[in-house]
């Protein structure tokens, strides 16, 4: 065990160089042991693209693993992190685009601030976007250990780190594949 902390330490410090989180685990995820690729600066290994998550620059996400990718023109995973997307199956498999972005937005019956809210999609009754975890009269609607299962009435929320991000990387127009 004396070698296990070091690693840890060692593996933490890279993913949080790329500005993502880390987080020991005993048993990692089935996806993420036998399916990782290197980032571009090699810094730290990061779970590999889904199948068919099309090609160039672009936003994967994947429904199932609750995770996004944001993926340099040349294929290269700049960043990927663990989200919370919708409970209620609103939100199909797909090609779509960045269609607008605000910097702070509201709920859909005005309950609550999205920060950071890049819209792709539009659902049944609302706008389907990627954004910062919900916040409602200060406090945050879901918590960092909530990602990673979907649990959100349609958008796709992360940590504030996570959708700064993607704010950056997403001007309107950038590609977004969705994936079940």
């Amino acid at each position: 065990m004396g070698g296990a902390v070091p690693s840890l330490l060692i593996a933490a410090a890279s993913v949080a160089a790329l500005g993502g989180t880390f987080t020991a685990s005993s048993s990692p995820p089935a996806a993420a042991s036998t399916t990782q690729t290197r980032s571009a600066n090699h810094q730290a290994v990061l779970p590999k693209l889904p199948a068919g998550s099309g090609d160039g620059r672009r936003i994967v996400f994947d429904q199932s693993e609750q995770r996004v990718w944001l993926v340099a023109a040349n294929g290269d995973v700049k960043r990927s992190y663990l989200v919370t997307g919708s409970n209620r199956g609103n939100l199909r498999p797909g090609f779509y685009a960045v269609k607008s972005r605000t910097r702070y937005a509201r709920t859909y019956r005005g309950g609550g601030t999205l920060e950071y809210f890049v819209k792709f999609a539009q659902g049944r009754t609302a706008a389907i976007g990627f954004h910062a975890v919900t916040e409602k009269q200060g406090r945050l609607v879901y918590a960092r250990s909530d990602l990673g299962i979907p649990h959100t009435p349609g958008c796709v929320e992360a940590w504030l780190s996570d959708a700064k991000a993607l704010w950056a990387f997403a001007p309107i127009g950038t590609k977004v594949v969705v994936r079940a």
